[in-house]
């Protein structure tokens, strides 16, 4: 066994990978590791990593070549690569594309092609496969229905086989537009950024059956929705976009009319506030989910067949709710773009995004955008805060459920906020927040407005705009501000409380503030946990993405804030 001590890696024969975060080549590392690893833990010395089949599965989507995997491994190992790791790699990695979804021939027929009579002979036992199977054609071609198409892809990534899916797509009717040189709103230079060129060629991939599905990840603040307009300006064809709030939509309408030469009649928004289709549609996921009772079907589901849409885009897919799982099954003929920050599901629902709505496509480290000027750097600071000493009783009798609530809304947090809004007088602060009761009380404590999901959507509109402009320059938002929000010149977060352990929030709130700024200022993030209780706990899970990007996560206690 050969030994190499100055590397900074140790793959082990469970699948899990060490990495030394104090090692000279730590950096080069990590990058290498991400297109076909998952980070499991981050501690301050020791990095754990894992290798998955989905992880794999997205690296042979991506183009990324088994022979560079093993190469990375080798390059960066301190020891050997375990016999069976190799082999489970290979092994895995081979497994996409042994399956292939092709045109039939007959128009409500797709083929399922294998590389092997066996294999075919093995899924067809499976029950999740034999009851669409509609005959085989030959020794290793069978036929399924094409409104199967998706559903037959659920099935086989459950088994461990994911389809390449090459059956190709619908073009749609077309749309022809340009992208402008000048925007219209600033009149400023635009044109498109090397990264959101490549990102989008590799999900278009010029038109072959090869693109047309995936998902493309960018760091939030890094032009996701430039990235859209980028696909949608590729495939030239009426377009179908999905989104999270009716902000977003708002969003995404600017940012089209302000960027390509598209008429603002030709723009329909679909949302809870009125219901326009038109050549390039924006509704919110909240709408096409909507229904009066569980019993009922979907009444917005139609909007997927009202016109003949040539490219789906879902913006936020990591928050893709289930029902648009469901009829994005039934439509995989249609070009899907999936945009996210983060492709971490809380409910582990990532393999649906693969088989759903494609692999992934292209991922852009964070750190490495930051370097290049295209979003700001930022510090990542916690700070830990004692509960009253009059709810500490309380607390350790409490059950769980209001523990968590307690020490999200630890009253001491009051006076870190007010020292942080005297620290940074000068800039732009967003207050984040969980619980409605915390921040309204911070609100009325400090004389701020709010924005919930109760607030009227021209009133937030006119906040948002207060506060991008900088006559505000405190805003207090629940949750409803975690995404989709184009706030510039926010330099400052305070996270206040959050959704339990969840690391795709704490990418969506560090995003708000990472935006290239004017004065090129450094962003600061700062989470306010309340020390030995429940959200602590989740505040070490919570900064697991953090430093997966590569983000140093400073921990303080109040005491150096407060005297």
């Amino acid at each position: 066994m050969s030994y190499q001590p100055d590397n900074p890696l140790i793959v082990q024969s469970d699948r899990s990978i060490l990495l030394e975060v104090s090692n000279p080549k730590y950096a080069e590392a990590r990058d290498a590791l991400s297109p076909f690893a998952e980070l499991v833990k981050s501690p301050e010395y020791i990095h754990s990593y894992r290798i998955t089949p989905l992880s794999l599965w997205n690296a042979a989507a991506a183009g990324h070549a088994l022979e560079d995997i093993i190469a990375s491994l080798e390059k960066f190992g301190k020891y050997d690569i375990p016999g069976n790791i190799r082999f489970e790699i290979e092994d895995y990695y081979k497994r996409y594309g042994r399956l292939v979804i092709e045109p039939s021939g007959t128009p409500n027929q797709l083929l399922l092609k294998s590389d092997s009579e066996n294999l075919l002979t093995e899924l067809i036992s499976q029950k999740a496969i034999s009851c669409f199977a509609e005959g085989r054609t030959g020794p290793t071609t069978l036929l399924f229905p094409i409104m199967m198409r998706g559903v037959i892809k659920q099935a086989l990534i459950k088994i461990g086989f994911p389809a390449e899916d090459l059956a190709g797509y619908t073009e749609g009717d077309p749309f022809p537009f340009k992208l402008r040189e000048v925007t219209l709103i600033e009149k400023k230079p635009f044109g498109l950024r090397d990264y959101q060129i490549n990102s989008a060629a590799a999900f278009y991939a010029a038109g072959s059956r090869r693109g047309g599905s995936g998902v493309i990840v960018l760091p939030c603040g890094a032009g996701k929705t430039i990235v859209g307009m980028a696909a949608m300006h590729f495939s030239q064809t009426k377009t179908l976009i999905l989104t999270t709030n009716i902000t977003a939509a708002h969003q995404w309408k600017r940012e089209i009319l302000d960027k390509t030469d598209i008429p603002e009649n030709e723009i329909g928004e679909y949302t809870g506030e009125e219901k326009l289709l038109r050549s390039i549609t924006i509704a919110t996921y909240q709408i096409v989910t909507y229904r009066k009772k569980k019993s009922e079907e979907y009444p917005h589901f139609d909007i997927f067949g009202k016109l003949n849409w040539g490219l789906i885009v879902y913006d936020e897919v990591h928050l893709l709710p289930a029902p648009v799982f469901r009829i994005t099954a039934m439509i995989q003929a249609k070009r899907r773009l999936g945009l996210t920050a983060t492709l971490v599901r809380e409910d582990n629902r990532e393999d649906e995004v693969f088989t759903l709505i494609g692999p992934k496509k292209y991922d852009a480290p964070w750190k490495d955008l930051e370097k290049q000027g295209w979003i700001a750097t930022a510090e990542c600071t916690e700070i830990r805060i004692d509960l009253p000493n009059e709810m500490k009783l309380s607390y350790a009798t409490a059950d769980n459920r209001k523990k968590i609530r307690m020490a999200a809304e630890n009253p001491n947090k009051l006076d870190i906020v007010e020292y942080l809004f005297e620290m940074h007088k000068d800039d732009l602060v967003l207050v984040i927040g969980q619980y409605l009761d915390q921040i309204d009380n911070i609100a009325k404590a400090f004389g701020l407005p709010v924005i919930t999901g109760a607030t009227p959507n021209s009133e937030r509109d006119e906040l948002y705009e207060k506060f991008r402009s900088g006559k505000m320059k405190r805003l207090i938002v629940s949750k409803v501000g975690n995404f989709a929000v184009d706030l510039p010149d926010a330099n400052v977060a305070i996270q206040v409380s959050g959704t339990f352990g969840s690391r795709q929030e704490e990418a969506q709130r560090l995003g708000r503030i990472l935006r290239p700024k004017s004065n090129q200022s450094v962003a600061k993030f700062y989470s306010l946990v309340t020390r030995d209780t429940r959200e602590q706990e989740f505040a070490m899970n919570r900064q697991l993405f953090l430093t997966e990007q590569g983000y140093n996560y400073t921990i303080v206690n109040a005491e150096k804030f407060v005297k």
